[in-house]
Parts: structure tokens; C-alpha cells; sequence
């Protein structure tokens, strides 16, 4: 059996979840902070890749990191490497589709905070940085574990997006889903069981953690 495909799922997972994490982590404060009226807006856009057909948005990104459109080559010239069908293009387009899976947990964590706490920590001289991560991260542990472990989950069932800008290339952007789909195409039954039961094995658990950490935080008295 061929592990190759889950390692690709878990190291892209990994990579997307941290990726967004550090981008994901101001934007979500700005919005929960914020009351300019573009934040409707943006919330919007953040949250389409939610109701978007994977194969559309799949599509569009394929547009755009095509090497003849300005942005692909643009990052070709510069980092030298093709978006499409390359795992760096499979990447950057997973930080897209699972955007609003790390920043809208984020944002209900931030918009949950008790107000004169952060306050006190801007009396106690406290950079808004330094409010973040060591005032308001450790006080919403349930939104940010939240964020990281589904994002982390959403980023390794991806299908659609994944194998229109990646495709099926062999130890370098044939990931689990995609594998599972190229099984069934041939027929080859037994083995999309075995993958498909090892991916809702991790999905289960990746629920159960979820769920499991939030309980035992409520019971702390700590919910969000």
C-alpha cells in the first residue's frame, strides 16, 4: 500500500494550517476590532470559498496562476517556481479554500473577550502584540484549537481545488483524495475502501479531539 498520497494530504494540511495561522491571526483581530464598513465586505469574501464550488474557485485560481497571467508570472520570476500543477501552487490555493476555516473561529474568539481585559492590558503598557499572545490567545483556547485542528482537517479532504491546480503527479501533488478518486475510476475497490476508511478514521478523530478539548474547557468554565 502506498502511503505517499496521505503524507502529501498531511504535509500540505500542515503547511496551509500554519500558513494561515500567521496570516490569519491579525486579520481576524482587525475584524473583530474593527467598525469600518468594509468589514461586511471583507467577511463576505472571506467566507466564499465556503459556498463556492470547489471546481470554481478551482477554476479561477487555475486562471490566475497560469504562467501567461500576471501573478504566475510574476512568482515564477521572482521565486522561480510554476504555480500549476506543482505542490507550491497546491498550497497557496489550499491557504485560499480554507481561509474562512481558520479566520471566522479566530474572530469569534477575539469578539468573545471580556473588553476591560484587554483594556488593562494596553494600561499595563502592553503592545497590541503582545495583548494578542499573551492576553487574548490564551483566554479563547477553544476557538483557536478550534481553527487550527479543522482547517488542518479541511485542508487534508480536499479534492476539487486540489486536482484542478495540481492534478495527479505522482509523490508531488497526488494527495489522498485524489488518489481515492483514481481508484474508483479504475475500479480498484478494495484499495479506495482501505484509503477511504483510513480518511474517515481521520476525520473521526479530528472531531473527536475537537469536541473532546472543548468539553473539557467548558467544564473549566472556559467557553467561547
Amino acid at each position: 500500500m502506498d502511503f505517499i498520497p496521505f503524507l502529501l494530504s498531511f504535509k500540505l494540511a500542515g503547511l496551509t494550517t500554519l500558513i494561515l495561522f500567521v496570516i490569519a491571526l491579525p486579520f481576524a483581530w482587525w475584524l473583530s476590532q474593527t467598525n469600518s464598513k468594509m468589514k461586511v465586505v471583507l467577511e463576505a469574501v472571506t467566507a466564499l470559498p465556503i459556498v463556492l464550488p470547489p471546481s470554481v474557485l478551482g477554476f479561477y485560481l487555475l486562471v490566475v496562476f497560469s504562467p501567461d497571467s500576471a501573478w504566475g508570472e510574476f512568482f515564477e520570476d521572482i521565486f522561480g517556481v510554476k504555480l500549476v500543477f506543482s505542490f507550491t501552487g497546491l498550497v497557496v490555493a489550499s491557504c485560499f479554500y480554507s481561509l474562512p476555516f481558520m479566520v471566522q473561529p479566530l474572530q469569534s474568539g477575539f469578539e468573545s473577550l471580556n473588553k476591560h481585559m484587554l483594556e488593562a492590558s494596553y494600561l499595563a503598557g502592553k503592545s497590541k502584540l503582545q495583548t494578542i499572545w499573551h492576553v487574548a490567545l490564551p483566554n479563547m483556547k477553544p476557538a483557536l484549537m478550534t481553527a487550527l485542528i479543522i482547517t488542518f482537517a479541511h485542508t487534508v479532504g480536499e479534492f476539487g481545488v486540489v486536482l484542478m491546480v495540481g492534478g495527479s503527479i505522482p509523490h508531488e501533488t497526488k494527495v489522498a483524495s485524489v488518489a481515492i478518486y483514481e481508484m474508483v475510476e479504475v475500479m480498484e475497490y478494495d484499495k479506495a475502501h482501505i484509503y477511504s476508511g483510513i480518511m474517515v478514521a481521520i476525520s473521526f478523530v479530528v472531531l473527536l479531539l475537537v469536541y473532546l478539548f472543548n468539553h473539557k474547557q467548558k467544564n473549566r468554565g472556559i467557553t467561547v
